[in-house]
Order: structure tokens, then C-alpha cells, then sequence
């Protein structure tokens, strides 16, 4: 097949996405650096595979950096509950004017110095909310794990669309070539009466509309590139070099099975099941709040005489230590009452709020499953149209070389392959798009790049 060197070389493309023929995709560097020795200090071009833009993102995603934050914070919130059973001392010291009988606002004897200890022996509703806090906490763990999901699922779309992006400008300036060249011709055979004007009109406009979308695929491409280089942590002036890349087959599995990965593996079924779990150890406390509550309890005051204790009780002792179990029984607890009452239809709302998003997750997966097998159907008809285009080009070469057509019938040729290489592309793209959303739904995004 005659043809340019271009389009020798988006035929090579063609055979590795498709089948046609192929070697362009293979010849992206192998292997990449660690991002300190990637990111170079002269300003060349920073080669990246997908694997490694997304190790970059996970290493310096802000969001992840504050999901992080946030888990962290939940733990010390289930601590704080759980450490009221744990042993508690205090110290303390004052000294105040007393008149009459010698007391506290708090009901203690006043006294130079004084330590205090406490520990909660048994207490279920507050051992319920412990409970509760600590499933909380390991909610906030499946919720950073959803932001690593998201972070993944944004940087992979955004290099691979940054691929199909520079391709389809390398595209687009080979077909204003074109579009200038049968500008030229039409302009040419006007001046010699063989083309009326609108012709030249129509001719003006093809090259207008490239131009165009050669501007807009621009700043596409700025935009794409500033939020790579913000994911990965590189200055505003890194190049960043892509190169195209396949996801791997899980995403072609039967339906069947990714339903059943997605409800082990889905982070938002996941975090409805935790919140269920949580909402069951809150309510189990709080019926338990009939229960009698258990304190161990000890105080030691060393007392002043200057109070005037000898006034008002028969004997004076400096050094007083009193210790024991604080036993309180609930004869009616209203506050109690309505306690188990939110309990229960909380609980109640987290376990339809569960079944909702099981059914919303089947029917999810099984629509994605079906838009991938689509833009997968979608992608072969590309490929073929492509495929086909390019046999004409190749026809009219050989016709233009036997003086049978000429150069304007042969550009037009190109444009017609160039737009079917843009079609080809970007449905090579929504196919990975589909891939990217029913692997993250199913719970598979690691399998993108281990």
C-alpha cells in the first residue's frame, strides 16, 4: 500500500488497538524513574506509564492527604469514648475562706490537696457508644480507600485522554496540511474558471473548522496537563510524555461475577453494611440502659484546720481516703426511653439505606457491564471504518500516480482517514472511560496497576 510516512505510522497504531497492522504503540519507553529523578531540572519531558502516573497521584493526591486526616480523627473520637473505661486520676489543690459549714460547689469537703480516680466497670449504653465510635472509625479507613479509588479513576482518565488528545492533534494539524493544500488547488482551478466560488467557500470553511478544533483540542490539552502535573507534584513548567496504553480484561468479565465482586468489594456498600454494624452496637446500649451502672471510685483529701471543720463535726482528721463501687439503678429513665427509641429508627433507616444501594449496585454493575461490551462493539466499527479509509487512500495514491485523479480528490481522501482516525480514537477512549467507571464499581480499580 502506497502512502506517507504518516499514515504508515497511524496504521501501525491501528493493528495493536485493533488489528489492522501495528507497532506505534510499543514504542513508549519501558520503564520509568522514581518522580524526584523524573521531574528533570533542564525541562525535558517527563516519560510516564499509566502504573506510574497513578503511584505519582497516590503519593501526593491532597485528598488522600486529608481522607488520612479524617481517619485519623475518627480514631482519636472512638479513644476518647472507649478511655472513659479505662482508669482515670486526678489531683487537685485550693484553698478558700470558709463560713459555716465547710463545703464545695461540688459537694466535697474542701481540702489542701486532694486525688481522685475513676472507672466505668459497667456501662452499657456507654459502651454501646464506644461501640458505635469504633465502627465509625473503621468506616473512615473504607472511606480513604473510596478517595484512593477516586483519585485513580481521575488520573487514569485524564492520561489516557491527554493521549488521545496529542494524537488527535497530530491528526488535526496533518489534516489542515490538507485542508490548505485542496484550499489552494480550489482557489487555483477557480481563477481558471473551472470552480464556481462556492467551492472555494466550502474550502475556506473545512480549513476554519480545523483550526477550530486544533484551538480547542489545545486547551484540552493545557487543562489535562495542569491537573496531571498537580496530581503527580511537578512544577507548572514539567512536560509530561504519555503513551497509550490498554486496561486489562477484568473489565470483560460476565456480568455475573462483577456483581458478585462489587457487593465484597464495593467502598459505598461497604460503608452502608459498617454504618448498619455501627447503628446495631448503639442500639444494643441503649436497651441495656435498664441495666444498673457499675463505677469503681476513690478520693484522698489532706484537709486544713484554718476551714473550720472542728467546729461543726466532733473530730478532725487531716488525711481522709475514701474508696469503693458507685452503683446507680434506674428505676424510671425517661431520657433512657427515647434513647432506644432513636436508636432503633436509626438503625432502621441505615438497613433500608443497605438494601437500597445492594439493589442500586447489581443493576449498576450490570448496565456498566453492558455500556463496556457497547463501546467495545463501538470501537470494531471505528476500526473497520478507519481500516476501510485507509484502503481508499491507498486506492486513490494509485490512481493519482496513473494521472487518474488529482490531488484535490486525493486529499480529500486523507481527510476522510484523519476523521475516521478521530472517531476511532475517541471511541477507543469511551471504551476505557466504561472500563475505568465498571472496575471501580465492581471494587477492581488495583487491577488497573499492579
Amino acid at each position: 500500500m502506497q502512502s506517507r510516512g504518516p499514515v504508515a505510522g497511524m496504521t501501525a497504531l491501528l493493528v495493536l488497538c485493533g488489528g489492522a497492522a501495528g507497532a506505534q504503540e510499543t514504542s513508549a519507553p519501558k520503564s520509568s524513574q522514581s518522580a524526584a529523578q523524573e521531574a528533570s531540572k533542564d525541562g525535558a519531558p517527563v516519560a510516564l506509564t499509566l502504573k506510574r502516573a497513578i503511584e505519582l497521584a497516590l503519593e501526593n493526591s491532597k485528598e488522600i492527604q486529608v481522607a488520612k486526616i479524617q481517619a485519623s480523627v475518627a480514631d482519636r473520637t472512638a479513644q476518647i469514648t472507649k478511655s472513659q473505661f479505662m482508669p482515670s486520676l486526678y489531683a487537685g489543690s485550693g484553698a478558700g475562706y470558709t463560713y459555716g459549714i465547710p463545703e464545695t460547689p461540688g459537694g466535697r469537703a474542701p481540702s489542701i490537696f486532694n486525688v481522685s480516680y475513676t472507672e466505668q466497670i459497667f456501662n452499657e449504653p456507654l459502651r454501646g457508644q464506644a461501640k458505635e465510635t469504633e465502627e465509625q472509625s473503621k468506616a473512615q479507613k473504607i472511606a480513604l480507600e473510596e478517595t484512593k479509588n477516586s483519585v485513580i479513576t481521575r488520573t487514569a482518565m485524564a492520561y489516557l485522554e491527554l493521549g488521545k488528545v496529542r494524537h488527535s492533534l497530530e491528526l488535526l494539524r496533518k489534516e489542515q496540511e490538507s485542508a490548505e493544500k485542496i484550499l489552494q488547488v480550489t482557489q487555483d482551478r477557480q481563477g481558471e474558471g473551472y470552480e464556481l466560488p462556492v467551492e472555494v467557500t466550502k474550502a475556506q470553511l473545512r480549513k476554519a473548522q480545523v483550526i477550530q478544533r486544533i484551538l480547542q483540542l489545545e486547551g484540552r490539552e493545557d487543562e489535562l496537563e495542569v491537573f496531571l502535573r498537580y496530581q503527580f507534584g511537578f512544577s507548572e513548567a514539567q512536560p509530561i510524555e504519555v503513551m497509550p496504553e490498554e486496561l486489562p480484561g477484568e473489565a470483560e468479565q460476565a456480568g455475573d461475577n462483577l456483581v458478585a465482586m462489587a457487593m465484597t468489594h464495593n467502598a459505598g456498600l461497604q460503608l452502608a453494611a459498617s454504618d448498619v454494624r455501627a447503628k446495631e452496637f448503639r442500639l444494643k446500649g441503649e436497651r441495656r440502659g435498664y441495666f444498673p451502672t457499675v463505677e469503681l471510685v476513690g478520693i484522698y483529701s489532706l484537709l486544713g484546720k484554718f476551714n473550720n471543720y472542728s467546729q461543726f463535726f466532733r473530730t478532725f482528721q487531716r488525711n481522709n481516703l475514701n474508696a469503693g463501687i458507685d452503683v446507680r439503678v434506674p428505676i424510671f429513665s425517661a431520657p433512657t426511653k427515647a434513647a432506644i427509641g432513636m436508636a432503633r429508627i436509626n438503625l432502621e433507616a441505615a438497613q433500608v439505606n443497605l438494601l437500597n444501594k445492594k439493589t442500586e449496585l447489581t443493576a449498576d454493575v450490570r448496565q456498566k457491564t453492558r455500556r463496556v461490551r457497547e463501546r467495545d462493539a463501538a470501537k470494531e466499527v471505528a476500526r473497520l471504518e478507519l481500516q476501510l479509509a485507509q484502503q481508499s487512500v491507498a486506492v486513490f495514491q494509485s490512481q493519482f500516480a496513473e494521472g487518474k485523479l488529482n490531488l484535490r480528490e486525493v486529499e480529500k481522501a486523507r481527510l476522510e482517514e484523519n476523521e475516521k482516525w478521530m472517531a476511532y480514537l475517541d471511541a477507543n477512549f469511551q471504551k476505557q472511560q466504561a472500563q475505568l467507571e465498571l472496575l471501580k464499581t465492581a471494587g477492581q480499580l488495583d487491577k488497573v496497576w499492579q
